[in-house]
């Protein structure tokens, strides 16, 4: 479909706990342009303005690079926003009965059917989504931010939970770049890689740093 984006890089930050601790501008591109390799077509931002939510993108365009994909991408009045990398197979199909519904498309992008297929059925969307993806979804209105990765786990995406804040990135890197969190090796983790020459879901080799297994989804609410 138009506007697949097939590598690109998300990344985020929800400081979800009742401190004083604030998300900005800096610290999200700080942690999105540690992984500019993964999207040189495009980036884009977003900061809440309350400072609780910042999300991030970084995006390789195969098919289009109009300004009505760019991300993160809101709903129609702003109180939903998206960052996503993948590609979802049945979005066409998936559109045309949205659209019949009164859900109205400024593009044509397989992103925006996410975003409408949320409004309607919140985080059970993912079950009549046929693709690879891994994707953040701020719900201002619920004060809740919603992460999904593909079944197979085609999409990489990988989440910590430190001080309060819920961070998430699809390549580590993206995460250690924000100074408040650690950086300890995960020994169990260590001996299952050099076992097996891979860390199972959830580990990885930082302590505190975990896979969003194939198949999961995640929701992490304010306080």
């Amino acid at each position: 479909g138009q506007g697949v984006c097939k590598m690109c890089g998300i990344c985020g930050i929800f400081s979800y706990a009742d401190t004083k601790f604030e998300v900005t501008h800096d610290l999200v591109v700080g942690m999105r342009d540690t992984m500019s390799h993964r999207g040189p077509d495009d980036a884009g931002l977003y900061v809440s303005p309350d400072r609780k939510v910042g999300l991030g993108h970084r995006r390789l365009s195969i098919i289009d690079l109009s300004s009505v994909g760019h991300q993160p991408m809101c709903n129609e009045d702003g109180s939903v926003w998206i960052t996503y990398n993948g590609e979802i197979y049945n979005h066409q199909e998936l559109q045309k009965g949205l659209e019949a519904e009164g859900h109205r498309y400024k593009s044509r992008t397989d992103t925006e059917t996410i975003l409408h297929l949320y409004e309607k059925k919140g985080i059970d969307c993912v079950y009549d989504l046929d693709g690879m993806f891994a994707f953040a979804i701020w719900d201002s209105r619920k004060k809740q931010i919603f992460l999904a990765r593909d079944r197979i786990g085609e999409k990489p995406l990988y989440y910590t939970v430190q001080n309060g804040q819920l961070a998430f990135a699809s390549e580590i890197k993206a995460i250690l770049k924000l100074p408040q969190i650690k950086k300890d090796m995960d020994t169990t983790a260590l001996y299952h890689y050099l076992t097996l020459y891979v860390t199972p879901s959830p580990m990885t080799l930082f302590s505190g740093i975990n896979k969003l297994p194939p198949g999961y989804l995640m929701v992490c609410e304010e306080n």
